[in-house]
Formats: C-alpha cells, structure tokens, sequence
C-alpha cells in the first residue's frame, strides 16, 4: 500500500512549532517583566528609606527648636545635605502637648510625620507616620 502526498503533509509538525515557539517567548517575556517590576520596587522603596531618613532629621530640628523654645511656631523649610524638608505650622502654640507635623520629599518619595510633645517633663508622646498632611 501506498502512501499518497497531500498539501497538509507536516501541517501538524509547523503547528506544533508555532505554539510551542509562542508559549516558550510568552515565558521569557513574562520572566523579564517581572525582574523589570522586581528592580523598580527595590527603587522606590531605597527612596523611602532617603526621604524617611529626611523627615526624621528634619523632625529631629524641630524637636531639638522646641526643646529650646517653647513658643516655636515651626513654619519653616530646612536643607539638609543638599535636599529639603517642611516643618508646618505647630498647632496650639504653647499649648500642652504641641503637635507639629513634618514632611519630605525625596525623589518623589513622600514622608509625613505627625510629632506630640508635652512639655514638663519634656518628652515626646507619640511619632507617627501619616498618610496625607493638609
């Protein structure tokens, strides 16, 4: 018996080929995206810790403003190592316990601290991170 040609001779072979060639670029892409994401995470959380290591040191100065002054009214912008930081208007000025708040931003990176302090004995009440300041 013999075995006739048709024009579907290796149709299933090129198939085959052609789905496994898509499946296996589908895998590279897909690992590849996700080392991509992976090193913009790492990033952005490196930024964090700048920015968060900013706010503290600017929150540190107004700590350090109000220990000297009581009547700091805070309202004011401090460079630190060439970036900036914000400390916002203390609210109930003299009052006991001041809270003042604190922001940095570092490479589009925010942080936002929210700072309590009583005043005798001078002590710091509570250190927050906040989401939003007005």
């Amino acid at each position: 018996m013999t075995r006739s040609r048709t024009d579907n001779d290796g149709f299933v072979a090129l198939t085959s080929v052609l789905l496994i060639s898509v499946v296996l670029l589908l895998m590279v892409a897909t690992l590849s995206l996700s080392g991509y994401i992976g090193r913009f995470n790492v990033l952005n959380s490196e930024l964090k810790k700048v920015s968060a290591a900013l706010a503290e040191a600017c929150a540190n100065t107004a700590v350090l403003k109000l220990a000297e002054d009581w009547s700091y009214a805070g309202n004011e912008t401090i460079a630190t190592n060439g970036n900036t930081c914000k400390i916002f208007s203390v609210s109930a000025i003299g009052s006991n316990p001041q809270i003042f708040e604190v922001q940095a931003i570092y490479q589009e990176a925010y942080t936002n601290l929210r700072i309590r302090i009583q005043k005798t004995p001078f002590a710091i009440v509570s250190w927050n991170e906040v989401p939003n300041l007005p």
